[in-house]
C-alpha cells in the first residue's frame, strides 16, 4: 500500500502553521507567530490576516523542504475551513484551494477543534506514546474555548459541556491584563505561579449546573479584590503579582477539574485527555495527574508543541478524512463559530 501524504494547513487565529504527514507519521510542523499583537494586548484581526498574508507561502515552502518531499509527493491538502477568526480562515483557505486546484489534488476541511482533539493521534518518529482507547473525555482548553468533549471515534464527537461565557485561557489573558503582564499573559501566569502562594487569596468560583463552565463570575472578582486592595496600597500588584498568579491558576484549575471529575464519574469513563493552548499549564497537568492517581484514570498529556495552534494536528484529522474519501469542494465557506 502506498503511503499517504496529507499538507496541513492551519491559519484560524494569529499563527500561520503547515505541516506534513506521511499516514499519521510527522514529518514536518512549521509554525510562524505573529509578535505584533503584543503591542495591543490582544489579536488584532485585520493585523493577523495580513501577517497570514506574508507568511503562508514560506510557512508552506519551509513544511515541504522539512518533510524533504516535493509537492507533487502530496496526496490531499488539508486545512482549517473554522472556526477562527474571519480574515485569517480566509487567507489559509483561500490558499488551500488555489494550491489543490493548481496540483489537482482532494480538498479537506477541517474543524479546528477536532483538530486539537485528534493531535493525540499524531505519531512522532522515535518517540513512542500510547493513544486514547474509545470512548474517552477529552477537555479542550484554549483562548477561544473551554469544553468537555465525548469522544465516540475519530468522526463523532459530542460536547457535553462548555464555557457560557469566557475560555479558560481568555480568563487568564484578561487577568493578567489587570496584572500588568504581556499578551498572551497564560504562560507568564503559569511561571509566577510556580513561586506563589495558591491558596493566599480566594476568588469567585460560578456554580453552574450540569458541565458547563462559566469564568466571568472569576474575573470580576479578581478585578474587585484588585481594585479594593490597590485602594490601600498602591504596590498591592507588584508585591503580591506571584501569590495573585497562583491563587488565580488555582481557582481556574480547580473549576476545570471539578466538571472533569464529574462526567467522567456520570460518564463511567477513565480514559482522559486534555487538549489545546491550555492543556501546556503546568498546574493543570498537575492536578490531572494527582487526580488520574486517585480515580484510576488513564490519561493522555499532548505534547507541548501540540498544545498551541499548529498544522500537524489539522494534517492528522485530515489524513482520516483522506481515508474516507471525504473531500470537500472549492466552494467551502470558512465559519468564524461552530459547534463539535
Amino acid at each position: 500500500m502506498n503511503s499517504t501524504y496529507i499538507l496541513g494547513i492551519e491559519s484560524s487565529c494569529d499563527d500561520t502553521s503547515a505541516a506534513v504527514l506521511k499516514d499519521r507519521t510527522l514529518l514536518s510542523n512549521v509554525i510562524a507567530s505573529q509578535k505584533i499583537h503584543e503591542a495591543y494586548g490582544g489579536v488584532v484581526p485585520e493585523l493577523a490576516s495580513r501577517a497570514h498574508e506574508q507568511n503562508i507561502v514560506p510557512v508552506v515552502d519551509q513544511a515541504l523542504k522539512q518533510a524533504g518531499i516535493n509537492k507533487k509527493d502530496l496526496s490531499a491538502i488539508a486545512f482549517t475551513l473554522g472556526p477562527g477568526l474571519m480574515g485569517s480562515l480566509l487567507v489559509g483557505t483561500s490558499f488551500a484551494k488555489g494550491l489543490a486546484l493548481s496540483l489537482r489534488l482532494p480538498l479537506i476541511q477541517v474543524n479546528h477543534l477536532h483538530g486539537h482533539i485528534l493531535a493525540h493521534f499524531i505519531r512522532v518518529e522515535g518517540k513512542e506514546k500510547t493513544e486514547p482507547r474509545f470512548p474517552f473525555i477529552c477537555l479542550l482548553v484554549s483562548g477561544g474555548n473551554s469544553q468537555l468533549v465525548l469522544v465516540h471515534s475519530v468522526k463523532e464527537m459530542e460536547i457535553i459541556g462548555q464555557t457560557i461565557d469566557d475560555a479558560a485561557g481568555e480568563a487568564f489573558d484578561k487577568c493578567g491584563k489587570m496584572l500588568g503582564l504581556d499578551y498572551p499573559a497564560g504562560p507568564q501566569i503559569d511561571r509566577l505561579a510556580a513561586i506563589g502562594d495558591p491558596v493566599s487569596f480566594r476568588f469567585s468560583k460560578p456554580q453552574i449546573p450540569g458541565f458547563d463552565y462559566s469564568f466571568s463570575g472569576l474575573k470580576t472578582s479578581f478585578l474587585y479584590r484588585l481594585r479594593d486592595e490597590m485602594a490601600t496600597n498602591g504596590d498591592f500588584i507588584r508585591e503580591r503579582k506571584a501569590d495573585l498568579s497562583a491563587s488565580l491558576q488555582a481557582t481556574i484549575v480547580d473549576i476545570l477539574m471539578d466538571k472533569l471529575i464529574k462526567a467522567s464519574k456520570e460518564y463511567k469513563i477513565k480514559e482522559i485527555a486534555l487538549s489545546g493552548g491550555v492543556s501546556a499549564n503546568s498546574g493543570l497537568r498537575k492536578a490531572v495527574e494527582e487526580t488520574a492517581l486517585k480515580k484510576g484514570w488513564t490519561i493522555h498529556l499532548p505534547a507541548l508543541s501540540f498544545t498551541t495552534d499548529n498544522a500537524a494536528m489539522i494534517a492528522v484529522a485530515g489524513y482520516y478524512k483522506y481515508l474516507e474519501q471525504d473531500f470537500c469542494g472549492l466552494d467551502a465557506a470558512p465559519y468564524s463559530r461552530v459547534s463539535i
